[in-house]
């Protein structure tokens, strides 16, 4: 044994089997050619010194790259850009080095470039954050012979998950068990799957409550929260807000109350995605927690087990959004 407690390294094993570091790396990489009573040496030293491969010495065995590619998109968004730090950290961790390549996600030549650049350094597989079904449906178009995850949000290859869902409709049955009968939807951007997948799950449950919704589209940020509660015509019945991310939730609030409309006296509002500042607003945003971070981590774990061909993590480890109550929402 080592006397020290850091773990043992190639040359450690060279030096107690007296042989070269390379031939203890020929050994791992599967190199027939080394003579039995040297091997039993290496071997022996391997045990004795409780060595345990590196990633990069079972990359080479298996003659793999560790490097995965990231193809991502609208990076100055929250979301986007913590499912990217989220697997960036849990690439690390799994022994491969996460290459990024931010790509216009509405242009076919950008991602089509990007992802031949991935191909011709033969990474060991692809992660795309797609956020518009135009998007995934060019990056299921390209042939691509390594690995291949698009989205985040995984449940199959095409990136399918219900995760976004169950966000809408988290938020509808808190808004209905409240007694709102009424409730405007501001929507993310009209063409992000994000935005059609939340408004499925929470029109699905307002129907089958006999709630009726009105959908009004905006682009995420502030502003449009801000436009749209402006225009809303406060005599039209509607006693609730949904806003699908808590940016348009923040502009929803600061136009009601530039009306004389206080939250949530005379409207409840709830957001999506708990943004640090979703508890400092006046009133603390009741909102829909999602871990972006846990989203990169668990598609990592998912395109490594198909680039590893090992078993791939439960579905029950994907995140799963939670409903974080506030005083922005009130019994109507």
């Amino acid at each position: 044994m080592k006397s020290d407690s850091r773990p043992a390294t190639i040359y450690d094993v060279a030096r107690h089997a007296g042989v070269s570091h390379q031939t203890v790396t020929r050994l791992l990489s599967g190199f027939e050619g080394i003579r039995p009573a040297t091997r039993a040496r290496v071997e022996e030293a391997i045990q004795a010194l409780e060595y345990r491969p590196n990633q990069a010495a079972r990359l080479l065995r298996t003659n793999r790259s560790n490097r995965i590619g990231a193809l991502a998109h609208e990076m100055t968004k929250s979301g986007p850009s913590a499912v990217i730090q989220g697997a960036s950290r849990r690439a690390h961790e799994a022994g491969y080095v996460l290459d990024i390549v931010i790509v216009d996600g509405y242009d076919d030549r950008s991602i089509r470039d990007a992802l031949g650049v991935l191909e011709r350094e033969r990474v060991a597989g692809i992660l795309v954050t797609a956020q518009t079904e135009q998007m995934r449906q060019i990056f299921l178009s390209i042939p691509i012979k390594a690995p291949m995850q698009v989205g985040s949000h995984v449940d199959d290859e095409a990136g399918r998950h219900g995760l976004q869902r169950d966000t809408g409709r988290i938020a509808a049955r808190h808004l209905i068990e409240l007694g709102h009968r009424r409730i405007l939807v501001i929507a993310g951007a009209r063409d992000w799957l994000s935005t059609q997948e939340r408004l499925e799950g929470f029109e699905s449950v307002c129907r089958d409550a006999g709630v009726e919704t009105v959908i009004e589209y905006g682009d995420w940020s502030p502003e449009s929260g801000y436009r749209i509660a402006l225009d809303l015509d406060l005599e039209s019945g509607i006693t609730a807000v949904f806003a699908q991310n808590d940016h348009m939730a923040l502009g929803a609030i600061r136009a009601l109350h530039e009306r004389g409309c206080e939250v949530p006296r005379d409207l409840s509002v709830v957001g999506v995605d708990d943004i640090p500042e979703a508890r400092f607003l006046t009133p603390p945003l009741t909102t829909i927690a999602i871990d972006f971070e846990a989203e990169g981590r668990f598609a990592i774990d998912w395109l490594v087990s198909r680039i590893e061909s090992t078993e791939p993590p439960k579905r029950e480890r994907a995140p799963m959004p939670r409903l974080v109550t506030r005083e922005s929402a009130r019994r109507f």
